[in-house]
C-alpha cells in the first residue's frame, strides 16, 4: 500500500462508510502502542549516544520521530493490508470468509517473530467490512549502523 496509512482508522476510532459498526465487535486488535513511544523504546539509546558524539549543535537531534517525519528519506511507519479473495469468494458473513479470518490470524500471530526488523506498532483484523483482511503497521528499523545513529529506521535494510 502507498500513502500514509491510517491508524486510527484500523482501531475503529472511527468509521467509514464500508464499515458495518454492529459488526465491529468482531473484529481483532492484536495491538494498537502509540508510535511515539515505540520510537523512544526503539530510538532514545541510540539518539542519545549519537547526540553525545556531536561537537556542532546544529547536528543534535531533539526528537527522532519527528526527524523521521519532516524527512524526506525514510516514512516514520509502513503499513501492509493482507486480504484473501474477495467479497464474493470470501465474503466475511460466509462460510469462506471465516476460513479467511483464520488464516489471517494464524498469518498475525507469528509475523513479529518473522520479521524482527519490522516493529510492529499496530494491528487490526477487520471483520466489518466486504471481506476480511488484516492492516499491519510497523516501523522497519536496522541495528549496527556505522555511520548516523547505531540503530535507526531503514526499511531496505530491514528487509535486507
Amino acid at each position: 500500500m502507498t500513502g500514509k496509512g491510517s491508524v486510527n482508522h484500523n482501531s475503529r476510532k472511527f468509521h467509514a462508510k464500508n464499515t458495518d459498526p454492529e459488526r465491529s465487535c468482531m473484529n481483532v486488535e492484536y495491538c494498537n502502542e502509540n508510535i511515539k513511544d515505540v520510537y523512544h523504546k526503539l530510538f532514545d539509546e541510540a539518539l542519545a549516544r549519537y547526540n553525545e558524539k556531536q561537537t556542532r549543535n546544529d547536528r543534535i537531534i531533539d526528537d527522532y520521530y519527528e526527524k523521521i517525519c519532516s524527512g524526506k528519506q525514510e516514512k516514520p511507519f509502513h503499513e501492509i493490508i493482507l486480504q484473501i479473495g474477495n467479497k464474493d469468494d470470501m465474503g466475511a458473513k460466509t462460510e469462506g470468509g471465516q476460513l479467511a479470518a483464520k488464516i489471517l490470524d494464524e498469518y498475525m500471530q507469528d509475523f513479529q517473530r518473522r520479521n524482527p526488523t519490522l516493529r510492529v506498532f499496530s494491528a487490526h483484523l477487520h471483520m466489518d467490512e466486504a471481506t476480511p483482511h488484516l492492516h499491519i503497521d510497523f516501523i522497519p528499523y536496522t541495528t549496527g549502523s556505522k555511520r548516523g545513529l547505531e540503530t535507526r529506521v531503514s526499511l531496505k535494510k530491514a528487509l535486507a
